[in-house]
């Protein structure tokens, strides 16, 4: 399984920004998948996560700013982040059937 994310940056706050994980070698749908972030100094933390069926959940510091979804035909899970704030700042993970992705980055500062 290889797991690639993209779509990191550097944004305002209040900005928004739409990751993106992509997975090949597994058969996608039926697979859960997870993002994380980790901050400088800070410990790896879940952001959201989707079921093979769709359901999500969410932190609780980004409900109703962020929405995880996916597009099974692209093997693509997508992060859109909304209002985003300094604290968000982070390299954000995917994971799926227990494979991590090489992250990106995602800086949110005037």
């Amino acid at each position: 399984v290889q797991v690639v994310e993209s779509g990191g940056g550097l944004v305002q706050p209040g900005g928004s920004l739409r990751l993106s994980c992509v997975a090949s070698g597994t058969i996608f749908s039926i697979y859960g998948v997870t993002w994380y972030r980790q901050a400088p100094g800070k410990q790896r933390e879940l952001v959201a996560g989707i079921t093979a069926g769709g359901s999500s959940n969410y932190a609780d510091s980004v409900k109703s700013r962020f929405t995880i979804s996916r597009d099974n035909a692209k093997n693509t899970v997508y992060l859109q982040m909304n209002s985003l704030k300094p604290e968000d700042t982070a390299v954000y993970y995917c994971r799926i059937v227990g494979t991590w992705g090489q992250g990106t980055q995602v800086t949110v500062s005037s």
